[in-house]
């Protein structure tokens, strides 16, 4: 399973390397919120979160599943702009306008991308527009508990509310903490996206997407860029509705996960980790063992990478996978004996998720693999 982007006759100038601000403040959120994906920003993040104050701290629960278990395309909203140029802003200020300008129904979409797993690569229309997807919507949000059912429910109903609170929100957390961090960080990604710039102009693709990750390549007629990912999906830079263009933006919060914007009718953009930690080794070969043997299946690491993403409850993964609820739990059995995952019953349902920590210990390759 990869992520495809089709490239064919797409010119070198209309392949762009960009900080985002936006971006970044996404996936900074995503740390401060699944501190177990991102072992050597731990400090960082606890530091973080103690300061925060208890109002902004609950607003950030109520819309975390924007960036908890999905990074939402809400984040880049200069890859969906019809009359854009295909490039972050300088500014976060700047994202923010770029957000307003997204319409009500790409908003909605990418808000609810959570609940569009499966159909993330159909595109089709909004859950503001089609009763069917609206009311599936509300029902996968239901899953995550009551703030968030009531999140979606008004983003349904009131999208022009819901964007006015997030873009307060977001400018609340850049007044708490996150212009101090951008302030940190811009200089380093901004190097790399130079950096990266120089070396697409003198040596090429196929060496600046090594430069970028070992899960990124292209063929060798150069049609195609391949992202190597435990996902299917298909993406086009040549679309003619919104021009063609490519963009690559660099993250200091990012690793391990290499993020690839992939929705029809939003141009490509690949967002990749600058940097990464040393993880600790297994503490035993015969927990090793036990737990390697667990994951020795296609299915089951499936499961794996779902789970580690968010809770999700039986019902949900046998879903996702086309499996029946019997057998889903007959993996879910072997994964949890193997202390991989975790259980926590949340009003009727049972949630599953996988104990990232534990993961970390099995070492970089796999973390970044499920996680990528």
């Amino acid at each position: 399973m990869s992520v495809h982007i089709e490239i064919a006759g797409l010119p070198q100038e209309r392949i762009f390397f960009d900080p985002s601000p936006l971006a970044e403040l996404g996936v900074a959120l995503h740390a401060l919120a699944e501190p177990g994906h991102h072992p050597g920003l731990h400090g960082w993040a606890t530091a973080t979160t103690a300061c925060l104050k208890p109002d902004l701290a609950d607003r950030l629960c109520e819309a975390d599943f924007l960036w908890r278990n999905t990074f939402s395309d809400v984040f880049m909203p200069f890859a969906g702009l019809v009359d854009g140029d295909g490039r972050p802003g300088a500014t976060l200020a700047e994202e923010l306008d770029l957000l307003d300008s997204l319409d009500d129904e790409r908003f909605v979409m990418a808000a609810l991308e959570f609940t569009c797993g499966t159909t993330y690569n159909e595109g089709g229309p909004s859950p503001l527009t089609d009763p069917v997807r609206g009311a599936r919507a509300l029902e996968l949000a239901a899953t995550r508990g009551g703030s968030q059912l009531d999140f979606a429910r008004r983003l349904l109903t009131d999208p022009h509310s819901v964007r006015a609170w997030l873009r307060r929100l977001l400018e609340d957390c850049d007044e708490a903490f996150f212009a101090d961090t951008w302030r940190r960080v811009r200089v380093q990604l901004a190097a790399d996206a130079r950096h990266k710039t120089e070396i697409l102009r003198h040596k090429g693709l196929a060496e600046v997407l090594a430069s970028v990750s070992a899960a990124l390549s292209v063929d060798p007629e150069g049609r195609r860029i391949t992202a190597d990912k435990l996902c299917p999906g298909n993406a086009t830079a040549l679309d003619h509705t919104l021009g063609a263009g490519l963009t690559f933006v660099p993250s200091h919060f990012a690793w391990p996960h290499l993020m690839v914007l992939h929705a029809p009718g939003w141009r490509p953009v690949i967002h990749y980790p600058v940097s990464a930690p040393d993880l600790a080794r297994p503490t035993s070969v015969e927990t090793l063992e036990r737990r390697l043997t667990a994951l020795a299946h296609p299915v089951r690491l499936r499961l794996c990478r779902d789970l580690a993403r968010a809770p999700f409850s039986t019902g949900e993964l046998a879903h996702a996978t086309g499996l029946t609820a019997p057998e889903v739990s007959r993996h879910l059995t072997l994964l949890k004996k193997a202390g991989l995952v975790t259980t926590a019953r949340r009003g009727r349902y049972v949630m599953h998720q996988l104990d990232v920590t534990v993961v970390a210990r099995l070492g970089s390759d796999f973390l970044e693999g499920i996680l990528r």
